[in-house]
């Protein structure tokens, strides 16, 4: 995930979370907000509940490979907060669970030349 697409500021975090209502699926509660803007940011939340630094940083890189691997659409923020559960999930459950939860968002984009 490049630097220009990730929130960093907690007074961005406490607007966003405080302006909108979660989506909640299994170990992830996901808040978005649509912008006008030529871009898209993603801000990751790993308390410290999850474990020791090692292991968030741990999961916020495979967070951030997952969310890689998709083709987003410009114009929107979203902050996603990771559940105690993510421990006992597989890097495969990880990524599986995550498209469930943002595909009802409608914010990535279409693929036609998918197999």
């Amino acid at each position: 995930m490049k630097k220009i697409n990730i929130i960093k500021e907690s007074k961005e975090f406490d607007r966003i979370i405080h302006n909108n209502k979660p989506i909640k699926y299994k170990d992830y509660i996901i808040y978005i907000e649509y912008i006008n803007d030529n871009n898209y940011h993603f801000g990751l939340s790993v308390g410290k509940k999850i474990g020791n630094a090692v292991t968030r940083n741990k999961v916020k890189r495979q967070l951030k490979s997952i969310i890689d691997k998709n083709i987003y659409k410009n114009g929107f923020n979203c902050i996603i907060i990771v559940g105690k559960g993510i421990l006992s999930k597989s890097y495969e459950d990880m990524n599986n669970n995550y498209n469930i939860a943002i595909k009802d968002l409608n914010i990535i984009k279409e693929d036609n030349n998918e197999k």
